[in-house]
């Protein structure tokens, strides 16, 4: 495998030529469908398990567990600027630096819980969004762009499948 097939094992997110309502209700169904993949994903791991790298040098089955996480509780944040100001700026951060952080240490369970509370809430969000809504922006500084609503749930629905192929990749090298 190239270092880039291990970075990303379902390959980045491909921005669609049309956002069709096929393709927005699947990606509604991913995102409300993660946590019950998730917890599957890392049933019955020992902490041992737990803690193998998905790739080398990359973060351990533990670390992707918090980071998707506090990447969905961003994402949440993210939404409800963006449904209650006009295109606001929002807060970039260093996921990498958070990953070494004490909390990334803890049993998952409370990362698990956490996505479920998350996802049952951005599930219900989603439900509610007009065709409008979806068309609401906000401007991630990071990446210089303003970035519309559509995107952004095609963008986590992908980023849960992307770590779930990561702890899939990390279980295959203790199946052996």
């Amino acid at each position: 495998m190239t270092d880039e097939t291990l970075r990303c094992p379902i390959g980045k997110f491909i921005v669609p030529e049309a956002y069709t309502d096929e393709l927005m209700a699947q990606w509604k169904k991913d995102i409300k469908a993660l946590p019950a993949l998730m917890r599957e994903a890392v049933k019955d791991l020992s902490d041992e398990q737990l803690e193998t790298p998905y790739r080398p040098g990359g973060w351990t089955i533990r670390q992707v567990v918090h980071h998707v996480a506090d990447s969905h509780i961003n994402s949440i944040i993210r939404f409800k600027w963006t449904m209650t100001e006009d295109n606001p700026t929002i807060k970039a951060y260093h996921e990498d630096r958070w990953a070494k952080l004490a909390d990334y240490k803890l049993p998952i369970e409370p990362s698990l819980i956490m996505l479920e509370g998350i996802h049952a809430r951005l599930t219900a969000l989603f439900e509610s969004f007009t065709a409008d809504d979806w068309n609401r922006t906000f401007f991630h500084p990071e990446m210089n762009v303003t970035l519309p609503l559509r995107r952004v749930l095609g963008i986590y629905a992908w980023h849960g499948k992307h770590h779930l192929a990561h702890i899939a990749q990390a279980k295959r090298s203790f199946k052996a």
